[in-house]
């Protein structure tokens, strides 16, 4: 996962302008205080009431957000993307503004030296993740989120893509998984790991009519792309968020894989119950029900892939900062293990 930040002067204004957002002047709303949350790709801004966040400007293998109207592009897109699950949380993108005198506004009147896309702030204690760690998620709300995610696959349009096109997909995100992974540097159980790529690799290519069935049917459509239970709000009405905007190719999905993913998840976080209930909403609402072992496969592909981008991290970081992501890596190989154990008995 190659990136190239860009360097010098534009890496100076870009820490000034990241200075300058950290103040709560800077803000209409005039907040008591500014929090500041830092991703890979990103800056997010937190006031009492609204997030912030700001495209960082570094291209990777996937993504390209070298220019500011390469990242202007990218917030547009943000909006319309998410507002198909949370339509009230995206306000909007804002410029951030200098005037003449050299001062830094956002919006207002003047040149825009960045974009930053504004939403509403969701109740951290509402987040999916966090209900399931303090076991309050309540059976209504499982109900409500299944509603959201089946009216939200079945409006969206089927994307033609052959057999072929669709197992090539899974099988060289499998080689990168494999490759990435298997990394000496990062100690990670190289045995572990080639058993899960041999046991993917084995099913795609014995099963190809599975894979196959799913696209001919029309079942492949434009997804969330990162349906996780930190971007879900159980809200009265439920919303959904940080959908994966900045490569469409990334988001192509089988609706029973994105939700095998947020299964994967949730059973990760100690709530298996969540992830079956929803895959058999779906099931139960649409009569698209898959072989049991192909549900399975997806988990143990997206466990594996969650993996390699735990591991990702440690390429920016130093090295007494590893263990964290090590661990985290480790975590989803061994769940993924479990998974190829219960396909092996199938």
């Amino acid at each position: 996962m190659a990136s190239t930040p860009l360097q010098g002067r534009q890496t100076a204004a870009t820490e000034a302008i990241v200075g300058q957002l950290r103040m709560p002047a800077t803000y209409p709303d005039a907040p008591d205080r500014v929090d500041v949350v830092e991703t890979h790709m990103s800056w997010v801004f937190l006031t009492d009431r609204y997030a912030y966040k700001m495209k960082k400007p570094v291209r990777y293998d996937f993504l390209d957000f070298s220019t500011l109207e390469l990242r202007q592009r990218d917030c547009e897109e943000e909006i319309r993307l998410n507002r198909r699950l949370a339509p009230d949380v995206y306000l909007g993108t804002v410029p951030l503004t200098q005037d003449t005198r050299g001062n830094i506004h956002l919006g207002g009147e003047g040149e825009a030296i960045e974009w930053l896309v504004k939403m509403r702030r969701l109740p951290v204690e509402r987040m999916l993740d966090n209900m399931i760690l303090q076991h309050s998620v309540q059976e209504s709300d499982v109900r409500k989120l299944a509603k959201l995610l089946i009216g939200f696959y079945q409006g969206c349009r089927p994307v033609e893509l052959s057999g072929d096109q669709y197992r090539a997909e899974f099988r060289n995100a499998m080689e990168l998984n494999l490759r990435e992974l298997s990394e000496p540097v990062y100690a990670l159980p190289h045995r572990l790991i080639e058993q899960l790529h041999d046991a993917q690799w084995t099913f795609i290519s014995q099963e190809a009519g599975l894979f196959d069935a799913r696209a001919e049917a029309g079942r492949i459509v434009e997804g969330h792309g990162d349906l996780r239970p930190e971007h879900i709000c159980l809200t009265p009405e439920p919303v959904i968020i940080d959908c994966l905007e900045f490569n469409r190719r990334l988001r192509i999905v089988d609706p029973v894989d994105e939700l095998a993913f947020l299964a994967m998840e949730c059973e990760r976080l100690g709530a298996l119950r969540i992830g079956d209930q929803l895959l058999n909403a779906y099931a139960q609402a649409t009569h698209d029900q898959p072989a049991e072992n192909l549900v399975c496969f997806y988990k143990i592909f997206r466990a594996c892939l969650r993996a390699r981008f735990a591991i990702g991290h440690v390429r920016e970081l130093e090295i007494k900062d590893w263990p964290k992501w090590r661990h985290s890596a480790e975590e989803y190989l061994h769940l993924a293990e479990g998974y190829r154990e219960q396909l092996s008995e199938r």
